[in-house]
């Protein structure tokens, strides 16, 4: 009874280390968004989180956002691939702020340089952007 006790208790262990390590949303401004345009610096695919970090224009000076993705399974699902943009590209972004002011945010969409959108903000029936 007590070696099914310990295996219970290291399993439920093992499977709630990573639900703890996971972070909150709570440092993005939910009730506004942002729309940064500019040229892709990088674009990490990778997990937990993929990013998106921009180069844009503020007052003449190159200002460097960054955007917090999901997952790799959750951006593919709506239509990213890890060479669907690379650095040097132009593209738009909008998404929530952070709270504290600092350039960056998390995603919600993007316009890419071909008009593509991809993203929360893409139509969902639409998820390749094929014409309709």
């Amino acid at each position: 009874m007590k070696l099914k006790i310990a295996i219970l208790a290291a399993t439920v262990a093992a499977f709630a280390a990573p639900a703890l390590a996971h972070h909150s949303f709570s440092m993005f401004d939910k009730d506004k968004t942002v729309k940064i345009s500019g040229t892709l610096k990088e674009f990490e695919w990778t997990n937990p989180h993929a990013w998106l970090h921009v180069t844009a224009q503020e007052n003449g000076k190159p200002v460097e956002w960054s955007f917090e993705m999901g997952s790799v399974g959750q951006i593919a699902g709506m239509g990213w691939k890890a060479d669907t943009v690379k650095p040097g590209d132009k593209i738009t972004i909008e998404g929530h702020p952070l709270k504290d002011g600092s350039h960056g945010g998390q995603y919600r969409f993007a316009t890419l340089a071909d008009g593509r959108k991809l993203g929360q903000g893409a139509p969902a029936a639409n998820p390749n952007n094929l014409p309709r």
